[in-house]
């Protein structure tokens, strides 16, 4: 890397630009001398370097232009500043800033040489970490998530970084998300991967059953238990539990699984002989638990127990562009079970698809396309095979309803468009030119509805 390394030298002293630059070629660097801070910036925006090599104190601009400009890149550029004994403050503030290090005047070129050594190897290792969280994203990427948006990149980030970890984890998000979809990659991903992933829906089993389905009994512990029965926890012991829809589960139940958790042990119903249990908890809700929690009806202990890492999904309405990819996913699938020649869906179906909010998420658009490609009777699924749900519009809200004995449309336009206007102005301190930007209209126009409308001129200007 050092061969190939390009550097950037900024220095108002020709001087020091010269040294510098014939110092570092001999060392077998790329370099490219700036003798001010307009100059820096236009080689920063139009050349990619390893190291910035910045004086601080320079006339009209400093050093700290020079770095805030490298950030704003987005570059991993490694920027070393070199200052003046009396400005090592402003070195320091700088380094706070995200300078890599600093160097005082006058330096030896053994310390400029290990420094820039040193920063290289910064950079390559962050370079390094990068691929491999890419190589870890990918590993996540299997066929049944489906999604490139950036808020499932931040999805696939956080999965990537929890899965080798033992903390327990809580998704949230909506209904139909795909919780147990991001629950199973956090397990596969994961040192536990070869052992049992085990879900269970809290929501869907009755109270009285769900601590024997969770902890397990004892024969005789109730009517009907005539055998030993091991739980889930037993189940998943060494793997991973997946408790969907945590937040339905009762206080004394919310009781007993603060007790797993602390104590890693549990007690099945009726019985009297602790089990120690090695299991990971994930768990889901699609309910704000603090608020479950400021009501009373979910324990503060548990829900920090069970929150070390936060997962959120995005509702579908949020990453619009996953439902093509997510659409010819579902036909594949839908069309190979029903064993239909379904190929695509036309651009106006899935227009009315981009356009639908999707309230139940995936799920519901997972059901779309299944029952699209039931009814298909073509290779390519078009509108009316569409449930009626996506295709009927949907009544765009109004600020008021429509009185018994009418209104006059002309004055609710005007005192509208009164409104915009003023907060408008008020938004552009008064200043009629900037406030017809703010509204995407021209000046003209402006003036002529400002007039029109009747408004007061006074405290307001045009430049």
């Amino acid at each position: 890397m050092t061969a190939k390394a390009r550097i950037l030298v900024v220095d108002d002293e020709r001087s020091m630009r010269e040294f510098l630059e014939i110092f570092f070629r001999r060392e077998g660097y790329d370099v490219v001398t700036a003798g001010d801070v307009d100059g820096a910036l236009v080689c920063i925006e139009n050349d990619d370097f390893d190291v910035v090599i910045t004086d601080i104190q320079m006339p009209n601009k400093s050093g700290l232009d020079v770095l805030h400009a490298v950030h704003e890149s987005g570059s991993d550029t490694v920027v070393v500043m070199i200052t003046a004994f009396a400005s090592t403050e402003t070195a320091i503030a700088a380094m706070k800033e995200g300078a890599y290090d600093y160097i005082t005047k006058p330096f030896k070129v053994d310390v400029i040489r290990l420094t820039v050594e040193k920063a290289l190897e910064k950079k390559l290792l962050a370079r390094e970490n990068r691929q491999l969280r890419s190589e870890l994203r990918s590993r996540v990427r299997d066929p049944s998530i489906i999604g490139t948006s950036q808020p499932m990149q931040r999805v696939f980030d956080m999965v990537a970084q929890v899965a080798d970890t033992k903390t327990n984890v809580l998704l949230s998000g909506e209904s139909g998300t795909g919780k147990e979809l991001v629950a199973r990659a956090v397990h596969e991903q994961g040192e536990r991967s070869g052992q049992a992933f085990v879900a269970v829906n809290c929501g869907a089993i009755p109270e009285n059953l769900l601590e024997s389905e969770l902890f397990g009994h004892v024969k005789g512990a109730f009517t009907g238990a005539v055998q030993n029965k091991e739980g889930l926890f037993e189940t998943a012991r060494s793997g991973t539990l997946f408790l969907d829809e945590v937040g339905e589960l009762s206080l004394p139940l919310q009781v007993k699984l603060l007790r797993v958790i602390q104590e890693k042990t549990i007690r099945r119903v009726g019985g009297t002989q602790d089990v120690r249990v090695d299991v990971r908890i994930i768990s889901a809700t699609n309910k704000r638990l603090e608020e479950e929690v400021s009501a009373g009806r979910f324990r503060e202990d548990l829900y920090y127990r069970l929150n070390v890492i936060q997962i959120v999904l995005p509702p579908l309405r949020d990453r619009r562009d996953d439902i093509p990819l997510l659409v010819n996913h579902f036909i594949e699938k839908h069309s190979q079970e029903l064993g239909k020649p379904i190929e695509s869906m036309s651009e106006a179906a899935l227009s009315r698809l981009l356009d639908y909010d999707f309230p139940g998420n995936v799920r519901e658009l997972e059901n779309a396309v299944e029952r699209a490609v039931a009814l298909c009777r073509e290779v390519e699924i078009g509108v009316d095979a569409l449930p009626p749900t996506v295709l009927e519009p949907c009544e765009p809200s109004l600020p008021m309803r429509i009185p018994a004995d009418g209104v006059s449309l002309e004055a609710l336009v005007n005192d509208y468009e009164r409104t915009l206007l003023q907060q408008g102005l008020r938004a552009a301190a008064g200043v009629k030119k900037r406030a017809a930007q703010l509204l995407g209209i021209s000046f003209r126009s402006f003036r002529y509805r400002f007039e029109k409308l009747g408004l007061d001129d006074a405290g307001s200007g045009e430049s």
